[in-house]
């Protein structure tokens, strides 16, 4: 086999897709359940829904809705063509259907890499960057210094043979200049010396054989560097050493006589780095080491509650809402497992009123919906209505420093009082969202006057959180309100396993953001609340404000006190 063939057979192995005619449509029409007719009717019909609701509906279940063949046949039919097992058509046809005969990338079981080992992947790498980005700085820094105190030490030892060679050179005292020089092999690192006439003849050198020749520069490896009268370079020579040239002019009366070269070694410094990188090497190894052994306990005890958790989320899953997590944990994870537990005793309870939620709308919505589930209100249509929201100031760092089981209750408590308040004027509760709470007025059940009993609805809230606030409670004497009336769209949104009857529109928006201006204990709203109640309702200005998603600013006004009717509150 060629290796083109090769390519092209590895190719299909990862890319084998099911072919066009395999697909159900056309294996049910080669089945004779079809027309090809009947299958374009169904694409289209599928297509149509698609348009109408947003919802991509299944090839099979489209087959089965418009009764041109029954779900039995269909499934029988998938079976046998792909070689799966499946039961109803509600069983994920498609994610079989790959796993069997889908690309080999899809086909393979995705890896599993536990905590521990990520944990210790991710110490590993953060420690070796670390270290080497750390090492690789101090070390070209180190080396820096070293060649900078090499200059300083050669420029010494230069000074010392420039001051002392000038009388040398007028006398033509060769003599007296190699007995300068020849003091030059003591001092360590110092590789050569010499002085050199204004013809380029050297008069001295440390290798007396070199006396009387002319001296050849070396090829530097890099353009010499210039400093004050000193000019220096490095060059290697012939062993491969490499050494620093410093060169520097003997002046007599600005009058040249000569110039003394002092060759130095920087084998050294290289040699001080490779033992710096042993010991960095050597370092890196026993805190990786230690790294890791740590990184693998935390790993190892965070992965058993984790674990602990998933068991206990199956369990959740499955309706077993009395499953508990028991973990003796004084940090986050022990918190965890308290809300979780929390979380568990919520949906027991949920489940037990999911079928009663007039306690949460209201006895009026809960006898509309009893009464005739199926009429208007179920689906989405505009309204006038008016938009409640009242959340905490400061919620989080309140709850930052205080056990979750207190933060809970507190939250209960003002839970509590928002809805008797909103229920009490005739709204209802639509949603908790965190520590806020949305209620409206006017919708499902429409009242003529639902913007005076929102504002009404407020201030005895504020009144309430206010005396309750005395008890410790501070946390209640920290909401904000915002009030908004306007065109609404209400009606269930959500899925057909999941449906909730909320309210959406610019005027919740805008409810919601002037509740997040509000201060604490202040009600704002704006001149759409003011205009018909201004000759019932005392409020001061608070200011024009710029509000997120408005192209122009609002006027916003807090709501002092309003005239008092008490028929307003008794006609629920």
């Amino acid at each position: 086999m060629t290796p083109k063939n090769w390519f092209s057979a590895l190719r299909h192995l990862f890319q084998r897709r099911l072919p066009e005619d395999r697909k159900l449509g056309q294996v049910l029409i080669e089945r004779g359940i079809l027309t090809e007719r009947q299958l374009n009717d169904v694409l289209a019909a599928q297509r149509q829904r698609l348009v109408d609701t947003g919802q991509a509906v299944r090839l099979g279940h489209m087959i089965t809705e418009l009764g041109l063949a029954a779900e039995a046949d269909v499934v029988a039919v998938i079976n046998e063509n792909f070689r799966i097992s499946v039961a109803s058509l509600s069983d994920n046809i498609r994610e079989l259907i790959l796993r069997r005969r889908g690309p080999l990338a899809q086909r393979l079981p995705k890896p599993a890499m536990p905590i521990w080992l990520k944990l210790c992947l991710g110490v590993l790498l953060i420690v070796i960057v670390t270290i080497v980005s750390f090492s690789y700085f101090m070390i070209n820094r180190q080396k820096a210094r070293l060649f900078d105190q090499t200059v300083t030490v050669g420029t010494v030892s230069l000074n010392y043979f420039v001051n002392n060679a000038r009388i040398p050179l007028i006398q033509d005292d060769i003599l007296s200049l190699n007995t300068l020089i020849k003091a030059a092999t003591s001092t360590e690192g110092l590789r050569y010396a010499m002085v050199t006439d204004t013809q380029g003849l050297i008069r001295a050198h440390t290798d007396v054989g070199r006396i009387g020749t002319r001296r050849i520069a070396p090829k530097a490896t890099a353009s010499p560097v210039k400093h004050g009268d000193t000019t220096y370079f490095s060059f290697p020579s012939a062993s491969g050493e490499q050494i620093l040239n410093l060169t520097r002019d003997v002046v007599f009366q600005d009058k040249r006589l000569g110039s003394v070269h002092v060759g130095v070694s920087l084998n050294f410094i290289e040699q001080l780095v490779d033992k710096e990188i042993q010991s960095i090497l050597m370092m890196t190894l026993g805190t990786v080491s230690f790294g890791l052994a740590i990184a693998v306990f935390i790993g190892i005890r965070f992965a058993q509650p984790i674990q602990t958790l998933v068991a206990a989320t199956e369990a959740i899953g499955k309706g077993d809402y009395h499953y508990r997590v028991a973990l003796n944990r004084n940090d986050e994870l022990g918190n965890l497992a308290t809300a979780f537990n929390q979380m568990g005793e919520e949906l027991f309870r949920h489940s037990l009123t999911r079928q009663s939620f007039g306690k949460y709308v209201g006895a009026e919505v809960l006898e509309m919906i009893l009464a005739d589930p199926e009429k208007m209100w179920l689906k989405g249509h505009k309204n006038e209505a008016t938009i409640f929201f009242a959340d905490i100031r400061g919620f989080t760092a309140y709850s930052e420093n205080r056990e979750p089981e207190l933060v809970v209750e507190m939250l209960n408590r003002y839970f509590e009082i928002a809805t008797r308040a909103i229920l009490d004027y005739g709204g209802y509760v639509d949603k908790f969202i965190g520590d806020a709470v949305l209620g409206v007025f006017g919708v499902p059940v429409f009242r003529k006057d639902h913007t005076e009993r929102a504002v009404r609805a407020a201030l005895a809230l504020k009144t309430q959180l206010q005396a309750s606030s005395i008890n410790g409670n501070t946390m209640l004497s920290s909401v904000g309100i915002g009030l908004h009336t306007g065109p609404i769209v209400s009606g269930n949104i959500g899925s057909q396993d999941k449906m909730e009857y909320t309210v959406i529109g610019d005027t919740v928006n805008l409810a919601s953001r002037l509740s997040s201006l509000a201060a604490a204990g202040e009600v704002l709203v704006t001149s759409a609340i003011c205009e018909p109640l201004a000759d019932r309702i005392q409020v001061e200005p608070a200011g024009v404000r710029s509000i997120k998603g408005k192209s122009e600013p609002v006027k916003t006004f807090r709501v002092t006190a309003i005239e008092q009717r008490a028929h307003v509150r008794s006609s629920r």
